[in-house]
């Protein structure tokens, strides 16, 4: 584990690396980023392998993830040689803008989806000409490391991307408290996000937040029913529900309320929790035993005190590991979605849960599925389930996030921006969006008189 010291060493590294980087030209920048995609690529099975070892995610999505950096790498490459200022007309002169490179970025990463997430702030730094430190998460460092390994065997010079394992409260601290840290990049948890926030704003810092969620799935009755109950699992269990997109919360409306519970409870049973290494595994398990304890505090039937009984679980296995089964908790007939309250149903219908509880909940109309879904302090996500394309329309721009999906639990694509509103974050990754983070505009006139 990485001390402040080390950190110092690391960030001085950066420092010295940074004039030399942002030289390089355009072109040569892109070959580069290039070639450390092909390196990703030609060692995809490894890191993979790495990922289900060190977080124990599936096969299935640990080979997606390995293909998802060298897609953000590749996209990125085309940057240098596409980052165009604008020439303004004005008067006695010509006016023209630069994007500039900020200088020493921190990234600090979760455990949630190491590579992925590393990868979706490593990558437009980098293709802006900026040098990069990764703090990642303790539990899970193993592809940050092999990943900057690959990124020298690409040429990276020395110093451009480093990787400095360590605990948050000592290594993540110090990339952000150092006075030649420019920015910093964090995902992880609201509360935590809020402290690298006032800590950065002494010295007014830039950062970029992706932090908690509470999304909702809302399907109104003109839905297809069997489309939207058969989804809906995958769209909170995937990755055993430890994601910030997870959409945790189902609104339904009252008319076929029971009708899709029903539904909904059959295609939980049917999803299938064991062996990372299976193909045929849908889930595996949490990511320790103090997650998985937490996690069970919502669910009375799976060891916790207080929870809420389920509706319906799935099955997981016995054995050693952190498993915990699908469940589903079915709103009480007398609880108000939109009233405060404090019960074991409000807890797990408002907390970020961050495993594989979903909480359904019946609306009235269009007006209330709005208002139910707005009624958090986040905004990351969600999906609309209706036939009527009008409606889809006015729900999502009425609805308070910044990634929604219409019939689809699609959040992420690395063409397109990502990121929340409200305590859901600050900024936005990925697209063409994201290199805007890691520049800064300057203006620079010319006297023609």
């Amino acid at each position: 584990m990485a001390d402040a010291a080390e950190v110092d060493r690391a960030v001085e590294r950066a420092r010295r690396a940074f004039p030399a980087w942002r030289a390089v030209a355009p072109g040569d920048r892109a070959r580069l980023l290039r070639r450390f995609a092909r390196l990703v690529e030609d060692h995809a099975s490894e890191l993979a392998r790495l990922e289900i070892a060190n977080a124990g995610h599936t096969v299935g999505n640990a080979e997606w993830e390995a293909g998802n950096v060298r897609d953000v790498l590749h996209f990125y490459a085309g940057a240098p040689e596409r980052e165009h200022g604008r020439q303004i007309p004005v008067a006695g002169g010509v006016d023209m803008t630069f994007a500039e490179p900020l200088g020493v970025v921190g990234v600090i990463v979760p455990w949630n989806f190491p590579m992925v997430i590393m990868t979706w702030a490593v990558a437009p730094a980098l293709a802006a000409g900026n040098t990069v430190i990764v703090k990642p998460a303790e539990w899970t460092p193993l592809t940050a490391l092999r990943l900057a390994e690959l990124a020298l065997e690409a040429g990276l010079p020395e110093g451009v991307l480093q990787v400095v394992p360590g605990e948050g409260e000592v290594a993540g601290a110090r990339l952000v408290e150092h006075p030649d840290v420019r920015k910093i990049v964090f995902t992880g948890s609201t509360e935590v996000g809020k402290l690298i926030a006032s800590q950065a704003a002494t010295q007014v810092k830039r950062v970029t937040l992706e932090l908690g969620g509470k999304s909702a799935n809302i399907v109104f009755a003109d839905a297809d029913l069997s489309r939207a109950a058969a989804s809906a699992p995958m769209a909170v269990f995937d990755n055993s529900g430890q994601d910030c997109c997870a959409r945790s919360r189902v609104l339904v409306e009252r008319s076929v309320y029971d009708d899709f519970l029903s539904r909904l409870a059959d295609a939980v049973r049917e999803v299938r929790v064991g062996d990372p290494l299976d193909p045929a595994t849908q889930m595996g398990p949490l990511i320790s035993a103090e997650h998985r304890n937490r996690v069970a505090s919502f669910v009375a039937s799976s060891g916790g005190s207080g929870g809420v009984e389920p509706y319906a679980t799935g099955s997981c296995p016995d054995g050693p590991g952190f498993w915990f089964p699908p469940s589903v908790l079915a709103a009480p007939a007398a609880f108000d979605p939109l009233a405060p309250g404090s019960g074991a149903f409000h807890r797990a219908f408002t907390e970020e849960i961050f495993g594989p509880v979903v909480s359904v909940v019946p609306f009235d109309d269009e007006d209330h599925a709005v208002r139910i879904a707005n009624n958090t302090a986040y905004g990351l996500s969600g999906s609309i389930w209706t036939r009527d394309v009008g409606r889809a329309l006015r729900t999502a721009r009425a609805v308070e996030a910044g990634n929604l999906s219409v019939n689809s639990h699609s959040s992420v694509r690395y063409w397109t921006p990502f990121g929340g509103f409200k305590q859901s974050g600050l900024g936005r990754e990925l697209g063409a969006d994201a290199l805007a983070a890691f520049t800064e505009v300057k203006n620079v006139f010319i006297s023609t008189e």
